[in-house]
C-alpha cells in the first residue's frame, strides 16, 4: 500500500489536483503535507500510510486517499484491497489450486465457433476449447491445464515464452495490460501464496517484468482489442471480452471474436483446418 501511495503522489502535479504551486520541487510529484491536508489527516499519519502502517485505516481515510488522489474507480478498489479494510477477518486459501467447474467446462466447450480460456485468479488456464488452444497455445499440449504442475499461465507465457511473445506484434501494449491486471490482482487475493510466487518469479526472470511492476500500474482491463500474428493464420485483429465468474473463485471467461466479414473472421474459421 506504501508503494502505491507514493507511486501515485508522484505522479499528480499541482495543478492536476487543483492546488496552487508556488516555487519549484526538488522531486516531481505532489508533497506529502499536500495530500495530507486534501485527505484531512496529519502529515504524520499520512507517512505512516507511506510506511506501511496502515493496519488500522478506516473506510473514510481510504475514500478521502482516493479522493486526494484523484484515483479511477479501478484504482480507488485496488486501495481498498491493499488495505483490507473491507475484508478484515476474511481467510483466503493460500496456495489451493483451481479447477473449472463442470457445468463452465461444457460451456466453453459448446463455444466452437468463439476462442474462450477460462482463467484463474492468477491468470492460468483451467481449461480452453480447441479454439482458444489453437489461437494463444497450439505449441503446448491440450491436455496441460488439467493438471496444476503443467498449467500454462497467460501472464507466464507472455513474459517468459518466445513462442507466445512472438504472437503479439504490440506485445508491449499486453505486456503493460497483463501487470496491470496481475497488480489487481495481487491486491484483491494478497494472501495467495502462488500468486506472490508468480510475482517473485517473474521478477527474478525478466527485467521489463520487473520494471513494469515496479511502476505499480493498476487496471481491469475487461475489453478492447488485440493484434495477433499467428503463425498458421497470419495477422488476426480480435475483440476480447473477459467475463467474472459471480462468485468468490476469481475465475474469469475470456474470448476473442472478429468482426463479421473480416478477413480476420475468415482466417479465425480456419484455424483449426490450418
Amino acid at each position: 500500500m506504501g508503494t502505491f501511495l507514493r507511486k501515485r503522489r508522484a505522479s499528480l502535479t499541482p495543478k492536476d489536483v487543483g492546488l496552487a504551486e508556488y516555487g519549484s520541487r526538488r522531486v516531481p510529484g505532489l508533497r506529502r503535507e499536500e495530500v495530507a491536508m486534501m485527505a484531512g489527516v496529519s502529515v504524520t499519519y499520512y507517512t505512516r500510510l507511506e510506511q506501511g502502517q496502515h493496519l488500522n485505516a478506516s473506510d473514510s481515510v481510504i475514500d478521502s486517499l482516493a479522493r486526494a488522489l484523484a484515483l479511477s474507480e479501478v484504482e480507488r478498489q485496488h486501495l481498498y484491497d491493499l488495505a483490507g479494510t473491507k475484508r478484515k477477518g476474511i481467510s483466503r486459501p493460500t496456495s489451493k489450486p483451481d479447477f473449472a467447474r463442470p457445468g463452465t467446462l461444457r460451456l466453453i466447450e459448446s463455444m466452437t465457433d468463439v476462442p474462450a480460456l477460462l482463467l484463474g485468479k492468477r491468470s492460468e488456464v483451467l481449461a480452453w476449447n480447441e479454439l482458444g488452444h489453437a489461437l494463444v497455445g497450439s505449441h503446448l499440449d491440450f491436455a496441460d491445464p488439467q493438471e496444476p504442475a503443467s498449467r500454462p499461465n497467460l501472464t507466464r507465457m507472455l513474459f517468459l515464452d518466445p513462442r507466445t511473445r512472438d504472437l503479439y506484434p504490440q506485445w508491449r501494449l499486453e505486456a503493460s495490460r497483463a501487470v496491470a491486471s496481475l497488480r489487481l490482482l495481487s491486491g484483491r487475493f494478497s494472501n495467495d501464496s502462488q500468486l506472490a510466487a508468480l510475482v517473485g518469479e517473474l521478477t527474478l526472470k525478466s527485467p521489463e517484468f520487473a520494471t513494469m511492476w515496479s511502476e505499480h500500474p493498476v487496471d481491469n482491463c475487461m475489453s478492447g482489442m488485440k493484434i495477433l500474428n499467428h503463425p498458421r493464420c497470419g495477422q488476426l485483429e480480435l475483440d476480447y471480452e473477459v467475463l467474472s465468474m459471480p462468485d468468490d473463485s476469481g475465475h474469469r471467461l475470456l474470448t476473442y471474436t472478429a468482426v463479421a466479414g473480416s478477413s480476420s473472421e475468415t482466417a479465425l474459421k480456419g484455424l483449426l483446418s490450418a
